[in-house]
Parts: structure tokens; C-alpha cells; sequence
């Protein structure tokens, strides 16, 4: 089974495999991705809804791994329902590939290459230089903010 991301409809990604996605992937499309959506829900398109605790170990997950502020609630979502489907993900979001590499969920590209590697980001200060491995809201030391670098 394959859960689609957005890039997914937009891209007209085909496939034999049985597919799901959430319903929030519907509100981010438009025009002819929209009515592809619409046309594989009518045509037996699995739409799931994951567990709220699924949904807790993805955002945990995304902490760990440093990519909780680039991934949208959607994002979450798909991740979360990949996870209790057993399934492959199709997307070519990086840091949602990130977070699926940590949790040994599959992802499977479209159009962009994937991931080579799992990171783990660190965050550097943008005044005095420090770097944290944890996300913080602004510098310990100088008060400066931090910008998610890698390691």
C-alpha cells in the first residue's frame, strides 16, 4: 500500500499498489490535482484517520530528528498514517522523508531524489555561533535567534 502525499496528485503519480492518504490532502490541492484526488477517492482511495497517539510519536519523532518546524500538521499526518499502515510514503518533502527514515517508514519519490542519509539538525546561533542540538527559541548565551543548520 502507498499513502500520497500532495506532490503525489499534483505530479499524477500511477502505481498498481492499493493507495490511501488523509483528508487533509484535499484542502491543499487545487484545479486538476484536486480533481485527481477526487477521482481516486470515488474509485476506492483508502482515506484514514490516524490515532492521535501515532500522531504524539510522529511530532516526537520530528523533535528528535530537528524537523518539527518544517513539517505542516498535514505532514504529521501523512507520516502517522504511513506508520499504522505499514505503507510506503510517496512524497518529495526532505525533512518528511527525514522523519519517515527515523520512524522505518518507506518512502518512495517522485519527482525529486531522495534522501541519502537520515539527519539529525543541529541549531546554530546566529550571533555568537554556538550550536545546539536541541531546538530553542533563542540563544542561551546572547539572546540571538537560532537557524536550523546541518551537522
Amino acid at each position: 500500500m502507498q499513502v500520497l502525499d500532495s506532490s503525489a496528485f499534483i505530479d499524477d503519480h500511477t502505481t498498481e499498489d492499493q493507495i490511501a492518504t488523509i483528508p487533509m490532502v484535499r484542502e491543499e490541492l487545487e484545479d486538476e490535482a484536486g480533481y485527481r484526488f477526487d477521482a481516486l477517492e470515488g474509485s476506492g482511495m483508502r482515506i484514514h484517520i490516524p490515532d492521535p497517539g501515532t500522531v504524539e510519536r510522529v511530532e516526537r519523532a520530528a523533535r528528535e530528528t530537528g524537523d518539527a518546524d518544517a513539517l505542516s500538521r498535514t505532514d504529521v499526518r501523512l507520516l502517522a498514517a504511513a506508520f499504522e499502515l505499514d505503507a510506503t510514503l510517496v512524497t518529495d518533502d526532505y525533512a518528511m522523508q527525514n522523519v519517515a527514515e527515523k520512524l522505518d517508514v518507506y518512502v518512495d519519490v517522485i519527482a525529486q531524489e531522495g534522501i541519502d542519509e537520515q539527519l539529525d539538525w543541529q541549531f546554530q546561533c546566529q550571533g555568537c555561533g554556538r550550536t545546539f542540538d536541541d531546538r530553542r527559541d533563542r540563544c542561551e548565551i546572547c539572546g540571538s535567534d537560532l537557524e536550523r543548520k546541518r551537522p
